[in-house]
């Protein structure tokens, strides 16, 4: 009875020595679990650092390359500005190659270098209730001198959406689109969007001296109304 009792307390020491190893191995494991968590989340901070460091000294660089571009334009020399703003452009994916997009775009439909100018506002990211608008309106004027009249309506459609109705650039945005339906003899259309402007933009025609009546009555005229 002893004999079994002793081997009944030898098999359960050994379980609970068993037990204890088996712990202390877990704990182990999981020491190293940590550590290599610790390190894993010491790696994500060093990374995240180099990014934060090289975000800012990448946009650095393209304010100072900006800025080089802009001293050229404001010097008269837009032949090097030129350059300058495509080099921004096409090295810095942030704010200020973003708007070198816009000003190379807007130097090379100076030039009468439209297809050139239009990949440039193809990559530029439409900011602000003014400058945005007009982008697009600087495209549609680039299709225009292409003759590509459907292209430059759908660009001076999103002109006039970005606009939001604002009295001062929405009807000029409107009247260029009513000028290419003109020109493609679309005249009930054309002397809709006049109609347009005379019923909700009375402060621009007022201030502008735009003859509203006079292009509403010409298209109406045309469209046989």
């Amino acid at each position: 009875m002893a004999k079994k009792q002793n081997q009944s307390a030898r098999t359960t020491l050994e379980e609970v020595n068993e037990s204890l190893t088996s712990a202390a191995q877990r704990i182990e494991d999981n020491k190293k679990y940590v550590n290599w968590a610790l390190i894993g989340i010491a790696i994500i901070a060093l990374l995240a650092g180099g990014w934060i460091y090289l975000h800012n000294k990448n946009e650095a660089d393209a304010k100072e390359a900006y800025g080089k571009a802009y001293y050229e334009l404001i010097q008269g020399n837009s032949d090097e500005a030129l350059k300058k703003f495509e080099q921004v452009a096409d090295e810095y994916g942030n704010r200020f190659g973003n708007v070198a997009h816009l000003n190379a775009a807007i130097l090379l439909s100076q030039k009468e270098k439209y297809p050139e100018a239009l990949k440039h506002l193809e990559k530029y990211d439409p900011e602000g209730d003014v400058v945005g608008p007009e982008s697009q309106s600087l495209m549609g004027d680039c299709y225009v001198n292409l003759k590509k009249y459907p292209e430059a309506l759908s660009c001076y459609d999103k002109a006039i959406s970005l606009a939001k109705g604002n009295e001062s650039y929405a009807p000029l945005f409107m009247i260029k689109k009513a000028t290419v339906l003109h020109e493609q003899q679309k005249y009930a259309e054309e002397a809709a969007i006049y109609q347009d402007i005379k019923d909700n933009y009375f402060a621009f025609t007022q201030q502008s001296g735009f003859s509203v009546d006079k292009y509403l009555e010409r298209a109406l005229e045309l469209a046989g109304k």
